[in-house]
């Protein structure tokens, strides 16, 4: 880890005749396609952005790291680095055997051998390294939700890095940064994280740090997977693209890191450096709530505000990197200029906009004031994230069968096409199992594949600016959750919890569904032999029964023109 900046850091990549070897002999190997964390990761293994670990973490380095934050080795390592795959999967795979590992085209990266394979427990994991198991933590939903549950540890032999298609330019490994460093003359340098676009505030605090730490400067954002709603990193990346001139082209370097974040605090913070570092950075800039996830489920701050700068000051002797910790920047109107909110002069009158506050601007078509941020990032910002009555959006019907869901979507579907403006799309239950599903049982696991079909459409509809109106009975939080991340990756998610009671669903069953369910003719049928777990927090809550359709339907449009989706 004390490696000089300029020297080349151990990759773990073969000789291109090697690579081409292997390309051959893993043709008779047990294949796995990666998740897009999973290439994440393995890229950052392959070029040294993780040294020193040779491999996915094994079980011993992967309970010293969850209960102590260091390798088996006594080495500093601080966030599980993990190969997870599903249970079919790791049946068939024993320690000592050699698997391929491939993105998800089927093109081959690299060959693992497997150590160890263990099934861990998740719930340790969650509360030792992001400090609850609390789903309302991205990380903490990805590992029970999406995480496969069986690990597979072991070294990693390089065949070829993923290929990326946008902004080659920006991607630079770990050695091609020292390089850079090494041909410029480089020995001091500071890095800026960041997973969001540059503001004023935040040009202000890079150009304080470098000249606080007497250094060059790297802005190495984010772009691999950041917190779920975040600005895409092609938006960010024209961003930060059109602010770079107001950087000194002379001291300033900007560089993509391809890292799958997990928004944990002091830990991911931590972790942060030591990638920093084996990139060649001599300093790293640890700012308010670093890579804080928000609010936990009780509505408090997952982590405290400088907890994260606590952490890497404690170790950065160790790292091998000098932190540049900064305060929260404020707008002082009477100076014009920003200043770290500690040091503020008393009876200012200080100026901020939240993220809350600026998506709400953006939304709202609202302006954007010169003192927060700069014309050319508020215009890429505005390209992308259009005032809320142009972008698409989801309506997300759930409920029992018999509740009106149906009923209600198609009303739904006549007064917005009666609107006008943008295409409307439903995705009836009973349509999407005949089109879409029809290979489908209605085990959990089948139900479960087509709520996550009727999800990935609804996204794909709402990326391109229309109205997906779904209406499936989608019994599973976790489920539906997936779905709100899908849609709200690309724009605004209504969930309508159709609350009609079982008894009264059962009274309206025209099919006979329920009574062949109470029979035992129907196998997991939801609210008789397999459970609906009621939504907790839906955005609307309609009560069908002595209430007409059209009053029902009514009550989705007036939501919809309060969240700003479609003009009053």
């Amino acid at each position: 880890m004390s490696l000089p900046n300029h020297a080349p850091i151990p990759e773990l990549y073969v000789s291109s005749d090697s690579a081409q070897k292997l390309k051959h002999e893993a043709a008779s190997l047990p294949s796995w396609d990666l998740t897009q964390r999973q290439i994440c990761d393995l890229e950052l293994l392959m070029n040294g952005g993780f040294h020193p670990l040779k491999g996915f973490l094994t079980e011993a380095d992967y309970d010293g790291v969850v209960e102590t934050m260091r390798l088996a080795s006594g080495a500093l390592w601080p966030m599980p680095v993990t190969l997870d795959v599903g249970e079919d999967f790791a049946a068939r795979v024993e320690p000592g055997q050699d698997i391929a590992l491939r993105d998800q085209e089927g093109v081959i990266l690299a060959i693992m051998s497997v150590t160890d394979k263990w099934t861990p427990d998740k719930k340790r994991e969650a509360e030792k390294v992001f400090g609850a198991d609390d789903i309302a933590h991205p990380a903490v939903n990805y590992l029970h939700h999406k995480a496969g549950p069986v690990y597979l540890g072991g070294p990693i032999t390089g065949i070829q890095q993923p290929v990326h298609y946008d902004f080659r330019g920006r991607r630079d490994t770990p050695n091609e940064l020292r390089a850079h460093f090494r041909k410029l003359g480089w020995t001091r340098v500071v890095a800026f994280q960041t997973r969001n676009p540059l503001h004023r505030a935040h040009q202000e605090l890079t150009f304080r740090a470098a000249r606080e730490a007497q250094a060059n400067l790297l802005i190495h954002p984010t772009v691999g997977m950041t917190k779920p709603g975040d600005v895409d990193h092609f938006t960010r990346v024209r961003c930060y693209e059109a602010v770079l001139d107001k950087y000194p082209a002379a001291t300033t370097h900007l560089s993509l890191l391809g890292l799958a974040m997990r928004m944990g605090g002091p830990r991911e913070a931590m972790w942060h450096a030591i990638i920093r570092k084996n990139h060649g950075l001599t300093h790293f800039i640890v700012g308010r709530d670093h890579a804080g996830p928000g609010k936990n489920s009780q509505g408090k701050d997952f982590y405290g505000p400088y907890d994260a700068q606590d952490l890497v000051k404690k170790h950065a002797a160790e790292i091998g990197i000098e932190v540049v910790p900064f305060k929260q920047m404020v707008y002082v109107q009477e100076k014009a200029q920003y200043f770290p909110v500690d040091e503020v002069p008393e009876g200012s009158t200080v100026l901020d906009i939240s993220g809350t506050e600026l998506r709400r601007r953006l939304r709202e078509g609202l302006e954007i004031p010169d003192w927060f941020s700069f014309p050319e990032v508020v215009q890429e910002l505005r390209r992308t994230s259009p005032p809320r009555a142009r972008q698409g959006f989801t309506v997300f019907f759930t409920g029992f069968s018999g509740s009106g869901k149906s009923t209600i979507a198609n009303a739904l579907m006549v007064k917005l096409m009666e609107m006008g403006g943008r295409p409307v799309t439903l995705l009836d239950g009973d349509v999407v199992r005949k089109h879409l599903s029809s290979e489908l049982g209605f085990s959990k696991e089948h139900r479960d594949i087509n709520i996550r079909r009727i999800g990935y459409v609804a996204s794909e509809i709402t990326k391109n600016g229309g109205i997906a109106i779904c209406a499936p009975i989608a019994p599973y939080a976790s489920t539906r959750r997936a779905v709100r991340e899908m849609v709200e990756a690309y724009g605004a998610f209504l969930e309508v919890h159709v609350a009609t009671s079982i008894e009264e669903c059962e009274r309206r069953d025209r099919k006979g569904l329920y009574k062949l369910a109470r029979e035992g003719k129907i196998k997991e049928f939801t609210g008789i032999s397999d459970p609906y777990e009621v939504p907790e927090n839906p955005e609307l809550r309609v009560e069908t029964e002595n209430v007409d359709v059209d009053n029902c339907a009514h009550q989705v449009i007036l939501k919809l023109e309060s969240m700003g989706l479609i003009k009053a």
